[in-house]
């Protein structure tokens, strides 16, 4: 599909959270429990749990966090850019165990692009949303991509969707990445193809959104409940593999906007076996996914090179899995032989 033709086909107001996505009420409360055990603790064990972001009452309300167990030290770091739940143990406990149980509430996301007038006032912190990361450098390939890009876009929305069409256009899911992958931007646009999952993807997007001017973030989180749109999108029950990481531009005119193309190649690769782009479903989800979120998932932070408090290892580039390490030695997060946790939820109202 021409990519211009597209855009101006796409420039209608999207009714994302007033159509297939959308409760009566709005609002949806779910009960998250995450239970983490350490396997052969060697040492002090530390654990670090993220926490969901609150402040965003637009589309999240955090409504109770509660944790349990057997570390003589577990608080909870909500000044920490990702918020965390700490736990440590000493040499002794031969049976390190934490369990957090969350209750959030959401509803579905959608900007009103016809909303002509709404001027939001511009956030004090923008600028670290132009900033480049250990892995999303913004100058050299990253640059000259994104100036390709946007060459003949003039204004925010127009530079963003246009990333994002290219994104949904050149890359290419790639299931043997471990977990959500890591956000290596440039490793992405130096490669063969631009391959990747949804912490590479959407990264991709918020390093090239940058690189171009726009203030932009990935978000973070976790997938609680089916979607309604898309079986490929949704999880309910355990969701321990369920983590995906979303993204936001900045628009002087709408705030802060949502978008996921990462998922619009999801919905190709699993909604069902040889869905090309010009299939109706795939178009549905790239129009609907520049500009609106089903918030059947929960945030939880939007931060980057993160630096574990009291950590012996390095920072990690964010925060979306629980974190832990014996002796000062770092465990793997996606293998449990050592590090073993569970993430089930569950949807209350």
């Amino acid at each position: 599909m021409n990519r211009r033709g597209f855009l101006k086909s796409s420039l209608a107001p999207v009714v994302f959270a007033r159509s297939a996505w959308a409760q009566p009420d709005g609002w949806r409360t779910f009960e998250i429990v995450t239970r983490v055990e350490i396997q052969e603790p060697a040492g002090i064990t530390r654990a670090w749990l993220p926490l969901p972001l609150a402040g965003r009452e637009t589309y999240q309300r955090v409504l109770t966090q509660r944790w349990r167990g057997n570390a003589p030290v577990l608080r909870a770091m909500r000044d920490q850019p990702a918020p965390l739940l700490f736990a440590e143990w000493p040499e002794t406990e031969s049976a390190p165990e934490v369990e957090l149980t969350l209750r959030v509430a959401t509803r579905d996301r959608a900007t009103n692009w016809g909303d002509r007038n709404r001027r939001p006032t511009a956030s004090p912190d923008l600028q670290r949303y132009l900033r480049p990361t250990r892995l999303m450098p913004l100058d050299g390939i990253a640059r000259e991509t994104a100036r390709r890009i946007t060459r003949e876009e003039t204004d925010v929305t127009s530079k963003a969707r246009a990333i994002y069409e290219w994104i949904v256009e050149n890359t290419v899911g790639n299931p043997s990445v471990r977990g959500c992958g890591d956000g290596n931007i440039r490793g992405m646009l130096t490669g063969r193809s631009v391959r990747g999952e949804c912490a590479d993807l959407n990264v991709l997007f918020v390093g090239l959104a940058r690189a171009a001017g726009i203030p932009a973030r990935a978000v973070c989180g976790l997938r609680i409940a089916p979607s309604r749109a898309f079986t490929s999108l949704g999880r309910a029950g355990d969701v321990t593999a369920a983590q995906h990481r979303r993204a936001e531009f900045h628009s002087p005119r709408h705030g802060w906007v949502p978008v996921d193309p990462a998922d619009v190649r999801t919905v190709m690769r699993q909604e069902r076996p040889g869905l090309a782009m010009s299939d109706p479903v795939v178009e549905y989800a790239r129009r609907q996914l520049f500009g609106a979120w089903e918030m059947n998932w929960i945030a939880l932070n939007d931060a980057q090179d993160v630096r574990l408090p009291k950590s012996a290892g390095p920072s990690v580039p964010f925060l979306i899995y629980p974190e832990a390490e014996t002796a000062g030695r770092r465990l793997d997060s996606l293998a449990a032989d050592r590090f073993r946790y569970t993430i089930t939820a569950r949807e209350i109202t």
